[in-house]
């Protein structure tokens, strides 16, 4: 089987692996134009054109994947398939008729929960307790199409959105060989979803990291672990913004407004919240590297009593 490949980011990078092991021959693989990074703003290739130029695969960075030049080098490949995996562009109909067996999504999600941006994130900050991969033909409209396959993942909590990324690029990369075996042969069943209970997974933005410690202990825990590694949950103490890469949630054991510093030692600063109290482990201040708060108290200290906004 011809195939087309189209993704960008680190995800996808299973998905690309586990066609070129099986034996599937992808022509070309299409990825997004590479950006400068860091603070030197070097630029550097995308996660997927690394890994296809391993490969020895073909690598092109359209601009625009439905320009014309576009269009007309994906019709040339004449490819049984086209499979995207976080590509970062919308393709339009004149791409999507162009495979002979049509165009297939590797979602982080169980459709039709949380279509869009960030599901992986989103499915965390709600407090879902599982989550998983839906391979699902695109048709106009975003991630609306039929359901080919999926399978799911419990989400523990120990997981974050950095552990929940891993095991689902990995169980993406699986389904997505079975998904293609199972159209080629005529055996998939293609499956409406239900548009009624569908939910949308915004993209992410800074203010959504801003704790509000009049929430929930809980709610307060997921959006910390939902928003790792960006855009992060912080806190702003004193004059400076700091980030907040891990906490803990243990009963309120003593009584303080919420958001006020009731507590700091080795293990965390503790923090009330409406119903719990939250031990704030892993802190970022500004141009600093992340530290555990029993490496940061070495040489610095937390005032307690104060009350974070």
């Amino acid at each position: 089987m011809k195939i087309i490949f189209m993704g960008t980011p680190d995800f996808a990078i299973p998905s690309l692996e586990s066609l070129y092991k099986n034996g599937h021959s992808v022509e070309l693989v299409i990825t997004q134009k590479d950006r400068p990074k860091g603070r030197g703003k070097k630029v550097q290739y995308t996660p997927v054109k690394e890994k296809a130029l391993e490969l020895g695969i073909e690598v092109f960075q359209p601009d625009s994947i439905n320009d014309i030049e576009s269009v007309n080098k994906i019709k040339n490949i004449n490819p049984d398939f086209i499979v995207v995996v976080a590509y970062g562009q919308i393709l339009k109909k004149d791409i999507l008729q162009i495979p002979k067996y049509g165009c297939y999504n590797v979602h982080a999600s169980l459709l039709p929960k949380y279509r869009g941006a960030a599901p992986i994130n989103w499915s965390i900050i709600n407090g879902e307790k599982e989550t998983g991969v839906t391979i699902m033909e695109m048709a106009k409209g975003l991630d609306s199409g039929d359901m080919i396959m999926w399978d799911s993942i419990p989400i523990s909590l120990d997981d974050d959105a950095i552990t929940v990324h891993d095991k689902l690029s990995i169980l993406g990369g699986e389904l997505i060989v079975k998904a293609l075996d199972d159209i080629k042969n005529g055996v998939a069943n293609k499956i409406p979803q239900d548009h009624n209970i569908s939910t949308y997974a915004a993209m992410l933005d800074k203010n959504l990291g801003k704790i509000n410690w009049n929430d929930s202990g809980e709610n307060i825990i997921n959006l910390i672990r939902g928003l790792k590694p960006w855009p992060s949950a912080y806190i702003q103490y004193k004059d400076d913004i700091v980030k907040i890469h891990k906490a803990t949630l243990i009963e309120k054991f003593k009584e303080g407004n919420n958001g006020q510093i009731i507590k700091v030692d080795k293990q965390g600063i503790y923090v009330n919240s409406k119903d719990k109290t939250i031990i704030l482990e892993e802190i970022q201040f500004p141009g600093k590297k992340k530290l555990k708060v029993e490496e940061y108290l070495r040489g610095n200290s937390i005032e307690e009593n104060i009350i974070l906004n």
